[in-house]
């Protein structure tokens, strides 16, 4: 009996035995997929940042107040500095998110040049963050292929490669890494009720809180919208709490020590400048601001015109929470870096829809492979418009991705460190002046960067200032705007042809150089190719 037992038991073995072999073979397929349909997106992130890297020998935008934060967090032995010299002649308090600057100090404590760790450390986070957006825009989209479309285009988005791929990515880019796999976990946490993702979505957003305030505000909105549209219940309510503090609870200790060092009112200071952390607007604002790109014609306006497209065939699935998380980035935040987070989504889910092809089988396989042809024309365009954008050629022409300095101007406030008193103030015109303070170690009298924790109106009042300034085109404008300020430099750093103010591009005109050679006021103490340094009389 008992041998016919076992072989009566032994086609029920076999079928659970190819079950479960059905079932790692499904597994490892889809491992498969994944690991193709990332690996492309990563691709395509490498491939643009490299295109940065060789056509940028200095780092686009500003960095030079970053690491002076972390020079001074050096010079004081690991521990917080009061105040960051240099910007002003007051400086500017040190009231930052600290995870940045301290990652940055330690790098610099080990070696790594400030250039290089400018130029390339924020391409290599930026890439990484590829990672949790694809997982993040599988778990939203519900299929991998989508996926693997919509984080290529995400890898080439401009307004997303701006401030992460830049020289103040040093901050940006982990922030932004910690926020899109945080966004990960919070889908885990309220779609799937997995209350094993409550510790590390926790331990992200105090990261976020710790790394930079603007990332953190829309790490919270998109929570609130995600519980809102996948879960709804009280039990999600408490973890999404638990989250927010947990993630305040880990940030305390610099937040007890920020406050009790500059006081709270510093933070509802400096959230009023940069147009306010929170932004507001009317619908008829927002609509403005949604056509006004695509009627450019620059760069991003492919980007716009396809997101609406996109969000416009998911409202009629009525699948609503990917255009409702863009609208909310819009209405919210200034930045449009967070508003194509959910925007990228809505491309991919347009490129990737499923067509009725109808009932001849010829019809169908040539119109699908149309189809997908179109798609991936139409990827490329947009990744290859991306690499235009990284390499500093957008559609529109001027510039994108502007280096604030370049060889001129690293050999002028070399010989600036070398030559003159190290007392010496100077007014900086163009957007060189965020780097002056670190690479010549001397002060600006002038320049709006950290100076909105001092408070809204000397924000204002400096940025207002350098931007007239920076504008001055003759020796008159230049010694106008200087009295009107009541500043008294002793020397004037002013850029010969071609630079940049507020990442704009501006020509400086060949009479600058003539009526301050000319005026009794200045006296030329140092010139090269792109760079006029005078001394003030």
């Amino acid at each position: 009996m008992a041998g016919d037992s076992s072989f009566t038991d032994r086609p029920t073995d076999e079928r659970e035995q190819s079950r479960l072999e059905q079932a790692a073979s499904s597994i490892a397929a889809a491992l498969t997929r994944d690991r193709v349909w990332l690996g492309i997106a990563l691709v395509v992130a490498a491939v643009v940042v490299g295109l940065y890297y060789r056509s940028h020998p200095y780092p686009a935008y500003g960095a030079g107040l970053y690491l002076s934060i972390a020079e001074e967090i050096l010079a004081h032995g690991y521990r917080p500095p009061m105040r960051i010299s240099g910007y002003t002649a007051e400086g500017v308090p040190f009231v930052y998110p600290p995870v940045g600057f301290y990652v940055t100090a330690v790098l610099l404590d080990v070696g790594v040049d400030p250039m290089t760790l400018t130029r390339f450390l924020p391409g290599v986070v930026s890439t990484v963050a590829v990672i949790p957006f694809y997982y993040l825009a599988r778990e939203i989209l519900g299929s991998t292929p989508r996926a693997g479309v919509t984080a290529s285009i995400f890898a080439a988005t401009p307004v997303v490669l701006q401030w992460h791929i830049s020289a103040g990515g040093i901050v940006r880019s982990p922030a932004f890494l910690f926020t899109l796999t945080g966004l990960y976990c919070g889908i885990r946490l309220f779609r799937g009720n997995h209350r094993r993702w409550l510790a590390p979505a926790a331990i992200l957003f105090g990261l976020t809180l710790l790394t930079h305030p603007t990332y953190t505000v829309f790490f919270g909105a998109s929570y609130v919208l995600v519980w809102l549209f996948y879960d709804r219940s009280s039990t999600g309510l408490v973890a999404g709490a638990a989250v927010a503090t947990g993630g305040l609870v880990i940030a305390s200790p610099w937040i007890a020590y920020t406050v009790s060092t500059h006081g709270l009112e510093i933070f509802a200071g400096a959230a009023g400048t940069h147009g306010g952390l929170v932004q507001t607007r009317s619908p008829f604002r927002v609509l403005s601001e949604l056509g006004r790109p695509i009627a450019a014609g620059r760069t991003m306006s492919l980007w716009y015109l396809l997101t609406l497209l996109g969000g416009g065939y998911l409202i009629a699935r009525r699948r609503f929470f990917i255009p409702a998380w863009f609208l909310v980035s819009i209405v919210l935040l200034h930045e449009r870096r967070f508003a194509f987070v959910p925007g990228t989504m809505a491309i991919g889910a347009l490129m990737t829809a499923p067509r009725h092809l109808g009932a001849d089988e010829t019809y169908q396989y040539a119109t699908r492979w149309l189809l997908r042809g179109v798609t991936a024309g139409l990827v490329v365009l947009l990744v290859a418009m991306g690499g235009f954008y990284a390499v500093g050629t957008p559609l529109h022409g001027g510039t994108s991705q502007p280096s604030f300095v370049d060889e001129e101007d690293a050999t002028a406030m070399e010989w600036v460190d070398e030559e003159l008193p190290a007392d010496a103030d100077f007014v900086v015109a163009g957007d060189a002046a965020e780097w002056f303070p670190y690479l010549s170690d001397r002060t600006i009298l002038v320049g709006p960067w950290g100076v909105e924790w001092n408070s809204p109106a000397a924000y204002r009042h400096h940025l207002q200032t350098y931007r007239r300034l920076s504008h001055c085109h003759a020796e008159t404008c230049l010694s106008k705007q200087l009295r009107r300020a009541d500043v008294r430099p002793d020397y004037v750093y002013v850029p010969k042809g071609t630079y940049t103010v507020r990442g704009i591009e501006t020509q400086q005109r060949p009479r600058m150089r003539r009526s301050l050679v000319r005026s009794d006021d200045y006296r030329l103490v140092y010139e090269n190719r792109g760079v006029m340094i005078f001394r003030v009389r």
